[in-house]
């Protein structure tokens, strides 16, 4: 016999508790995340593959700072941890992410603005990355 409320029943709770199974990887990725930050001065969430990346890598590399990379895509548990971070920029970009001194400073576009304008040496200097 057909029942219409348990058939609503069985719609609804599956999604909800993906929902929930989800929002708790992310907290649980963002908690990663926040311990990886405070490893190092410098972190850079990266792709490997990925030439914008490659491009922030080399950018740090060439200024002396000994930045942890963490490849996203080498990580098992990586599309959480690459949700996790998207969630912290506001879904609005995509890797590289970058912290600096335990502070999220964001993605490319953000960092490279930070170095044009000068305040990228400042910066890495605070966080004990950069002697000059």
């Amino acid at each position: 016999m057909f029942n219409q409320e348990r058939l609503m029943h069985y719609q609804v709770e599956p999604s909800w508790n993906y929902f929930m199974r989800l929002r708790t990887m992310e907290e649980d990725e963002m908690e990663r995340i926040m311990r990886l930050v405070s490893q190092s001065a410098v972190v850079i969430f990266s792709i490997s593959r990925c030439c914008m990346c490659h491009a922030m890598k080399s950018l740090f590399c060439g200024m002396g700072v000994n930045a942890m990379v963490h490849e996203v895509d080498e990580d098992p548990k990586g599309k959480e941890m690459e949700r996790a971070l998207m969630r912290l920029l506001g879904n609005s970009t995509s890797l590289p992410v970058v912290f600096i001194g335990g502070k999220l400073v964001g993605s490319m576009d953000r960092v490279l603005a930070f170095h044009i304008n000068g305040s990228l040496v400042p910066l890495l200097k605070d966080a004990g990355a950069l002697w000059l």
